[in-house]
């Protein structure tokens, strides 16, 4: 690993060839420095980076590619989706879209080692893809940032040159629960039992599950990624001491930046690990939650698009989904509000108008209710979904609409 300073990268840079890919880590552990530095020095350029966040480069000659939108290429005209279980992408980065630079954000060295620190996700496997091409790997070297362990684990041999920053990592903004979300929380809380493992996504109702569930003991975390939420439990006794936290990224507030620093009961795991259908069906009693934007009669979610655009991706789901099916007592639990305050529509309709992101669920949970759909018949499901998820404003016009799908709807 070589140091260098700004300009000497920039140098460095200016002579790439082509058109190159650059994998970046994303959420929010990118390196915006190294990031700028790369944008002032190659004309044109592909930009892969999962969930980014609001500063990606937005200028002629970038062309951005995702399976995961976030709000930083959300709505972008310049944008490539390319859909994918989260699982899959490592097999994206090493079959369809390798890289040529990827450019990662690293604690500093200890023991010829950096860490990636609050990003693991897919970036072992872009480096392993970029090595094999010859291409590039850039690390910016950060205090701040935490060293973690597992996957993380980076040998300094492994990266070709280092600029030196001193920032903050970036938090997401915080969000009052609101009194739907708490609600919602509490449901789905009321299905985990002790000793559950969890898997959680991003957001207010995720938040007000792990708030929900300080009380429990003997709970585990094998989750895509993990936030304050779960410090909480820690901090309340309700995890199991013996089993590691175990995720593949990290956000949130400094102190849980804090907590995770050299942490031995936390672990960060590349995507082809935590997100495994089959490794996450050996956890014991895996309880799945996710979010949606819509649901229909057929207890199929929507978690990826807005009347016909992209707004985030598949992600974990389908792979949360699935593991947490075949997980013995496992659960998959889509959570969502009845209604959109945004939108000022329902989120429940008869039958989704887009590509679907997962279904076959055991519970669809929203502040009015809590549906079972798992082991029940389809006519059961459509029922269940509009009797105890649905807004009352809309039952009666998704009665109307189920029967003429077919389903024998009191």
């Amino acid at each position: 690993m070589r140091t260098l300073s700004d300009s000497q990268l920039a140098t460095v840079l200016t002579r790439v060839a082509g058109v190159p890919r650059v994998v970046v880590s994303g959420n929010f552990a990118t390196p915006a420095h190294g990031l700028a530095v790369l944008d002032k020095s190659v004309a044109e350029y592909r930009l892969f980076v999962l969930n980014a966040q609001p500063g990606m480069p937005d200028r002629e000659g970038v062309t951005l590619e995702t399976p995961f939108v976030g709000a930083g290429m959300r709505g972008r005209t310049s944008l490539r989706y390319f859909p994918s279980r989260l699982s899959l992408v490592p097999h994206l980065l090493s079959q369809s879209l390798p890289p040529d630079i990827v450019l990662v954000h690293t604690s500093t060295p200890v023991d010829g080692t950096v860490s990636l620190g609050t990003e693991v996700n897919v970036l072992p496997a872009a480096i392993e893809a970029v090595r094999a091409r010859g291409g590039m790997v850039i690390a910016q070297v950060n205090p701040r940032m935490p060293y973690l362990y597992g996957d993380a684990v980076l040998a300094c041999d492994e990266v070709d040159y280092a600029i030196d920053v001193d920032v903050p990592l970036a938090s997401p903004v915080p969000r009052p629960v609101s009194t739907v979300s708490q609600q919602i929380g509490d449901r789905v809380a009321s299905l985990v039992l002790e000793g559950a493992s969890l898997q959680l996504g991003i957001g207010a109702v995720p938040d007000a599950v792990l708030a929900a569930l300080t009380g429990r003991r003997g709970l585990s975390v094998w989750s895509e990624m993990f936030s304050d939420g779960v410090l909480g439990l820690e901090r309340a006794g309700a995890l199991d001491p013996d089993v590691p936290v175990t995720a593949s990224f990290v956000f949130g507030s400094a102190e849980l930046y804090e907590w995770v620093d050299r942490n031995p009961r936390v672990r960060l795991l590349r995507t082809e690990k935590t997100n495994d259908p089959g490794l996450i069906a050996r956890q014991r009693t895996l309880v799945s939650v996710n979010g949606a934007l819509q649901v229909d009669l057929f207890a199929q979610a929507n978690a990826s698009r807005v009347h016909g655009m992209i707004y985030s991706g598949f992600g974990g789901q389908t792979d949360f989904v699935v593991g947490a099916l075949h997980s013995p007592g496992g659960k998959a639990i889509i959570a969502l509000p009845s209604w959109h305050p945004k939108a000022d529509v329902s989120t429940v309709v008869p039958r989704l108008a887009g590509p679907v992101t997962s279904f076959q669920h055991s519970f669809i949970v929203s502040e009015q209710g809590t549906a079972t759909v798992w082991g029940r018949d389809a006519g059961d499901q459509a029922q269940q979904v509009i009797d105890n998820v649905a807004h009352p404003d809309v039952r009666d016009e998704l009665r109307d609409a189920g029967r003429q799908l077919g389903f024998p709807l009191r």
